[in-house]
């Protein structure tokens, strides 16, 4: 993680000069934010890769549209996209009614040598996907938000557009919620 001096947004610069028409910077913003998108958009979606990757294309699609006008200093640019990112997946899963269900879940891919090991982090983030969706859709939003992206709560505050106090209440009800789905099969999942 690195320190950013408060106020200072890297993502912004890029975005101008994008907006600029240096194609370099879309590539480097990309490369930054696409990933925690996608990843984000997954959770939100509860494990649905597909609906996720349009969702993040078109989140992505709507700041290279805001690229010219971008005025630095307004938002941050990683607070603009998670934003248009919450209402795209709150919207497909308003339409949709549907959960998707954890058969219907791709398993996360696992580099790491060691088949079993492999087999139990699979098994213990099959398990956390199919708690999180099944919390309400709010809870959801906060809890990937603040314990799996990392962001802070005011920033996560920014992007829900609620007060950070509504944040922590959704936030330790994401929390609890999780840990009473998930305790009986804590031993099952490998946690003492």
């Amino acid at each position: 993680m690195t320190m950013e001096l408060p106020g200072h947004d890297p993502d912004a610069a890029l975005l101008v000069a994008f907006g600029n028409g240096d194609l370099s910077a879309a590539r480097l913003l990309t490369a930054r934010l696409g990933p925690r998108v996608l990843g984000f958009a997954t959770r939100m979606l509860k494990g649905d890769r597909a609906e996720a990757e349009d969702v993040t294309q078109e989140a992505m699609v709507r700041l290279w549209k805001q690229a010219p006008e971008w005025q630095q200093g307004q938002a941050r640019v990683s607070t603009w996209l998670f934003r248009v990112t919450s209402n795209l997946c709150l919207d497909r899963l308003r339409k949709t009614g549907r959960s998707v269900g954890l058969d219907e879940t791709a398993e996360p891919e696992d580099d790491r040598p060691g088949a079993l090991d492999g087999i139990a982090e699979a098994e213990r983030q099959a398990a956390l996907t199919e708690a999180l969706a099944r919390l309400p859709d709010r809870q959801r939003q906060a809890v990937v938000l603040r314990h799996i992206e990392g962001m802070a709560n005011p920033l996560i505050a920014e992007i829900m557009d609620i007060s950070t106090e509504a944040v922590e209440s959704l936030t330790a009800r994401g929390k609890r919620a999780l840990a009473a789905d998930l305790a009986p099969r804590r031993e099952e999942l490998g946690y003492d």
